[in-house]
């Protein structure tokens, strides 16, 4: 009974904590099942009450996710979770003392994101109209992944906030999208002319006039697995060499916008970064991709 009563206490800990995540700090469904898995996969190795685990415990959960070889990206999300979590126990639970606080974590390994040239976008984007569409697929439907990809490129988006963008949000006399990213947050992007053109093209087609943005063939809306596979299909019919997410298109974008003499605090508020650290990884892109041309255009490198 002790025990049940202990498990009681602690789920209910986690569950306000999830509710304040959810209502009071706007994170996404996404975010959410990310901590709750996190919270629940050290319960399940530690039973101790939450207010009585100590740093030991914590280094000791480390280097057991460390010894199953998983990376240190997983590592670092676990512990964010558990961290603020903890953090909302001082903050609203009195907790005197985090037992993270002392705890160190293993750096990321730097990994500069892939980038397409500018000719394997060209041709990536021209493959939808280029390409015999499925026999059951609806007309409008190249134009439409024409469309899709286009957006992405021009405007730098993740995934899920292109997949919940509604016609109302795309203002074809401002040229710009308007687009709620992490925590809800809310930021407008500009829209370059082509694809403009090809959201016009695909709504006309499809007749879209409210509602969701991009629609399947039931019309409703496209989810972001569905994305993932027209980017996949169509990666099929191009000469590009590598295999290739969606978030590439986004890696691009910020690239080729530096390449091209954006500012770094510019091309933070497009992709709607809230730390400009994270931003300045695309300056290493940048940096590599300069050397590479010296390197192969120098005569004397």
């Amino acid at each position: 009974m002790a025990i049940m009563t202990r498990l009681e206490s602690r789920d209910s800990l986690v569950e306000e904590f999830l509710r304040y995540l959810g209502v009071e700090r706007n994170a996404s469904p996404r975010t959410l099942k990310a901590y709750r898995q996190a919270l629940t996969a050290f319960r399940a190795q530690n039973q101790k009450r939450w207010k009585q685990c100590t740093t030991d415990d914590f280094r000791d959960y480390l280097f057991a996710i460390m010894k199953r070889g998983q990376a240190r990206s997983y590592v670092r999300l676990q512990f964010s979770a558990l961290r603020a979590f903890y953090k909302f126990l001082a903050d609203r639970k009195k907790l005197r003392f985090d037992p993270l606080r002392q705890l160190q974590l293993p750096k990321l390994e730097k990994k500069l994101p892939l980038v397409l040239t500018r000719q394997q976008i060209d041709e990536l984007l021209a493959a939808p109209l280029k390409i015999e569409k499925e026999h059951a697929a609806p007309d409008w439907m190249p134009l439409r992944d024409a469309a899709v990809m286009e957006l992405f490129y021009s405007s730098g988006l993740r995934l899920s906030e292109l997949a919940a963008l509604d016609v109302d949000d795309v203002d074809l006399y401002t040229e710009s999208v308007r687009v709620f990213g992490k925590g809800r947050k809310e930021r407008v992007c500009p829209v370059g002319a082509p694809a403009l053109e090809a959201i016009q093209k695909y709504r006309s087609a499809a007749n879209v006039h409210s509602g969701a943005l991009f629609i399947n063939k039931s019309r409703r809306r496209i989810s972001s697995q569905s994305i993932w596979l027209i980017l996949k299909r169509y990666l099929r019919h191009t000469s590009i060499p590598i295999s290739i997410s969606p978030h590439k298109l986004r890696h691009s974008f910020a690239t080729h916008m530096l390449d091209r003499g954006a500012d770094l605090r510019s091309v933070q508020s497009l992709l709607g970064h809230a730390s400009l650290s994270t931003t300045q990884i695309y300056t290493h892109v940048t940096v590599e991709r300069l050397k590479k041309a010296y390197a192969d255009a120098h005569p004397r490198a």
